[in-house]
């Protein structure tokens, strides 16, 4: 059986990103001193992170008969067809196509996913939608844990 585990890490300029909101935290506290300066550099930087860090620690894994995305534990007796979604065909499923009954485990700075079709008759959701870096790894995961 062939296992999968991937993390939706953020981007690199994420975190220069969370750096800069720390400097700029540091400057709106210029005027009051040096050590409120610190603080709001320390503190704003560090909270950035914690966002960045929270957002970017998704994963998406196929262990034990199961696909494991995010919060969601689907058992593989519950999963239907998976589709590789190139950058096209993702960006039109997570818009126009989108149904809102879906469960997406969406980051829109990975342009692939796999959309896996889920087949329990008592669940409404019709499809899970899942941004992914290595879509073709992935279905042939869900592929082996299906049988």
């Amino acid at each position: 059986m062939q296992s999968y585990e991937e993390r939706l890490t953020a981007p690199r300029s994420w975190w220069v990103i969370a750096a800069l909101i720390g400097v700029a935290c540091a400057l709106m506290l210029l005027p009051l001193g040096t050590l409120p300066m610190l603080g709001g550099l320390i503190g704003g930087a560090a909270l950035a992170a914690v966002g960045v860090s929270g957002y970017g620690s998704a994963r998406i894994r196929v262990v034990g008969g199961a696909l494991i995305a995010g919060d969601a534990k689907i058992p593989a007796t519950a999963l239907g067809e998976a589709q590789v979604l190139d950058a096209d065909a993702a960006l039109a499923w997570r818009t126009h196509k989108a149904d809102a009954r879906a469960f997406m485990l969406l980051r829109g700075y990975i342009r692939t996913a796999v959309r896996v079709e889920i087949t329990d008759p008592q669940d409404p959701t019709p499809y899970a939608y899942l941004s992914t870096r290595e879509p073709e790894r992935l279905v042939a995961a869900l592929a082996a844990v299906r049988g």
